[in-house]
């Protein structure tokens, strides 16, 4: 069986540093940047990408739809 290996894609200038793809993410892959945007907010990033599976959990919970989720099968 194929496994699934998933990387996610932040919008940085959107993320408005809520947390709550931090909080979904049963891989604990996320964290917040030390760097801020534009607008002044720390914004989330892959800390752990090794991790990812791809499974959506923060792209489905995101309020501002900035997360973009990719999934590559390896053989």
């Amino acid at each position: 069986m194929a496994k699934i290996k998933g990387t996610i894609i932040v919008d940085a200038e959107r993320c408005k540093g809520c947390s709550v793809c931090i909080a979904s993410c049963p891989c604990q892959v996320l964290a917040l940047s030390s760097e801020v945007n534009g607008k002044g907010y720390s914004f989330a990033q892959m800390i752990n990408p090794e991790a990812c599976t791809g499974c959506a959990s923060c792209a489905v919970i995101c309020p501002d739809s900035c997360i973009t989720v990719y999934r590559q099968k390896i053989e």
